[in-house]
């Protein structure tokens, strides 16, 4: 009796467990749908920002160059004025998170390390990112510019940009890591992608150069003055390799969410 009583509290127990492991599963897979989604949503945004390149010009040296050129570039139009100060980029970054959220979960049992890595880096330069951009502080400053006539105020608002451009500004030095680190997570994402062998060789592959290519741009439109059609040699090939990764982990992401078992 006793003996037959232990067996159905262990078959109980097993069916729990069981039970427990389904839903879990339901959940990670729930996670590689929201990664999914939320790439195709980032991807909208890097089409939408090389659009906007494109019809601006895409020239880094024929931007505004001192904070009373930025307050004018608002005043004249808002949306060019955030665009130029990298708005958009920060709202990718962030909306990308769970796409690497969701490409760590799909490494976890297989390549836990470099995804766990990866996912952490990635974060971590997102916040630098974020605390570094300067597009809506810049876009209040020029509100406040031209809202006054007194000139000390005015020249005290220019001040306030110039400390904020030197430090958020695309190409300068403080907004080098916020661009530079979330790249390494993508490098040691691919190659994360590369060892755990979930993702296909040529998307892993297309992750590394087109990494490697982007770091190569930000550093030499950081660093280096006068090289911004060399650069952009780089950056052209690097954003789309990027961009045919981020599709190809998608749909790899979105066949791992229907996945059974």
């Amino acid at each position: 009796m006793n003996l037959t009583l232990e067996m159905e509290v262990k078959m109980v127990q097993s069916q729990n467990q069981f039970s427990g492991i389904i839903d879990t599963e339901k959940q990670w897979r729930s996670i590689y749908a929201l990664g999914g989604i939320a790439t195709i949503i980032a991807l909208i945004g890097v089409l939408l920002d090389v659009i906007v390149g494109n019809i601006s010009g895409g020239n880094l040296s024929a931007l505004p160059q001192t904070a009373i050129d930025r307050f004018t570039e608002f005043h004249n139009n808002t949306f060019q004025g955030l665009y130029n100060l990298d708005l958009l980029n920060v709202i990718n970054q962030m909306i990308l998170i769970p796409a690497y959220f969701a490409l760590y979960a799909a490494h976890r049992n297989v390549s836990r390390p470099y995804s766990l890595l990866a996912f952490i880096i990635f974060l971590f330069g997102s916040v630098i990112m974020v605390a570094n951009n300067t597009a809506l502080p810049m876009y209040e400053l020029s509100g406040k510019y031209f809202a006054t006539s007194i000139e000390s105020q005015k020249a005290f608002y220019a001040a306030a940009g110039e400390s904020m451009l030197a430090r958020g500004s695309h190409g300068s030095t403080g907004m080098f890591f916020g661009f530079f680190i979330p790249n390494i997570a993508g490098l040691i994402m691919s190659i994360a992608m590369l060892k755990g062998r979930v993702f296909s060789k040529i998307n892993s592959w297309m992750g590394i150069i087109g990494s490697t290519l982007i770091m190569l741009y930000i550093v030499l439109v950081t660093f280096v003055s006068g090289v911004e059609t060399m650069a952009t040699a780089f950056a052209m090939p690097g954003g789309l390799l990027l961009m045919a990764w981020m599709i190809m982990f998608t749909i790899r992401l979105f066949r791992l969410s229907r996945q059974q078992g």
